[in-house]
């Protein structure tokens, strides 16, 4: 599991709306080479390359030569990671949404 620092850059990664488009492109697609990537999103090939390492920097996807061409795919753990701490937070969540549900049946009460 991802520790502390760990989390906050793969949620800085996950911030930018361009990086978070291409790890859900990459989830619905599988396995696509950056030239897929760059469709459809008004950018250059350099561009998207920076958002590339950022996401792989933070472990969220991983990079394969298949001879010229690079591969991208989701790094299952770093996904895992993120999921993992966000689960284990679902007790707090729904502790406050009980006492926020408890709050609002008692104001509604004549």
């Amino acid at each position: 599991m991802l520790i502390m620092p760990d989390l906050v850059t793969a949620f800085s990664a996950l911030s930018d709306s361009t990086r978070l488009g291409i790890v859900e492109q990459l989830m619905s697609e599988g396995e696509l080479p950056a030239g897929d990537l760059i469709e459809g999103r008004g950018m250059s090939g350099a561009a998207i390359s920076r958002h590339l390492k950022v996401l792989r920097q933070a472990g969220l996807i991983k990079q394969r030569a298949n001879g010229p061409q690079r591969l991208y795919s989701i790094q299952p753990d770093g996904l895992r990671a993120i999921a993992d701490w966000t689960i284990s937070k679902r007790e707090f969540w729904e502790t406050s949404l009980d006492r926020l549900e408890a709050a609002i049946l008692e104001d509604d009460e004549p």
